[in-house]
């Protein structure tokens, strides 16, 4: 009887053994008291909150030009932290514009009173349901984050997603909210022939009007809408100005903007084809450190 207890017990070690490798790994859960940010990651069927090394060096100052969208966003989630009714959110305009800067300068701002940030992609938002489960009761407040939410034309997860969106942001505790970013202010591309002949597509559709309803109904989930422009060249130069002023203080480097700096910023901005606070602040590291350059031997 021992011997065959034994040969068993030493065949279920074997099995075990081979299985193991197998099974997604035992994750503590996060501490909220010392983490400020983490990352929604997929494992296999399941997933698990990843605590993530942050730098609350973005402010809300450093947004220059986006003033009305600062103070909106600011507002909504000030009423989100005090408890107040907020509204979940998108930001949506042209890239480098200041969109995902302006989530993580409010997560600088609110930390101390509380403010969590949750970083999740677009492709992981079915398990909202599980994130959500995960957050309820706690006493921080929790934004979920996911950036460059949109739809590529032909994609039909996006009807998914919006089942999952309604159903996860209703019945959401009161300590999560959701704030997204896209290109799109509808994130799915509309054709021109979604407007065109209402009686009967061009496409065979029998009713287009409600292939567009269909479409816009995913970003009517989100109550607040900002958008976000392109820059002006003023505008563009006076980022860079902002930029510049930061890097050179901290450098300990003296400069003066004058003409012959616009005309070289403008010039960094034509050939990278777009005038934005990205663009801007890569062309303050590269005058900044050229002039750091300059002044060793």
């Amino acid at each position: 009887m021992d011997s065959r207890l034994n040969a068993f017990l030493e065949r279920a070690e074997s099995v075990l053994a081979r299985l193991e490798p197998l099974l997604p790994a035992v994750r503590e859960p996060v501490d909220w008291d010392k983490a400020l940010a983490a990352r929604w990651v997929r494992e296999g069927r399941v997933g698990y909150l990843m605590p993530l090394e942050v730098t609350l060096d973005m402010r809300l100052s450093d947004l220059i030009g986006v003033d009305h969208q600062r103070d909106q966003l600011g507002r909504n989630t000030q009423q989100f932290i005090d408890g107040l009714p907020a509204n979940h959110a998108l930001l949506w305009g042209s890239r480098g514009t200041g969109k995902s800067s302006l989530v993580r300068a409010l997560l600088a701002e609110h930390a101390k009173a509380g403010l969590r940030l949750i970083e999740i992609e677009r492709d992981h938002l079915g398990d909202l349901p599980r994130v959500v489960e995960q957050l309820q009761k706690l006493p921080q407040r929790f934004v979920l984050f996911c950036d460059d939410l949109s739809f590529d034309s032909g994609e039909g997860d996006y009807r998914v997603l919006k089942s999952v969106l309604d159903g996860s942001l209703e019945q959401a505790p009161d300590n999560v909210l959701l704030y997204a970013t896209s290109n799109r202010r509808h994130l799915v591309p509309e054709k021109e022939s979604d407007n065109a002949h209402w009686q009967r597509g061009d496409d065979g559709e029998i009713h287009p009007s409600e292939a567009v309803e269909d479409k816009i109904a995913l970003s009517d989930r989100f109550g607040l809408w900002l958008s976000f422009y392109p820059f002006t060249q003023e505008h563009f130069l006076d980022v860079v100005e902002h930029w510049v002023g930061e890097l050179a203080a901290k450098a300990g480097l003296e400069w003066q903007r004058d003409q012959a700096f616009d005309i070289l910023a403008v010039r960094w901005a034509t050939g990278r084809g777009n005038r934005n606070g990205r663009c801007a602040y890569q062309f303050a590291r590269y005058w900044v450190g050229l002039k750091m350059l300059e002044q060793h031997p």
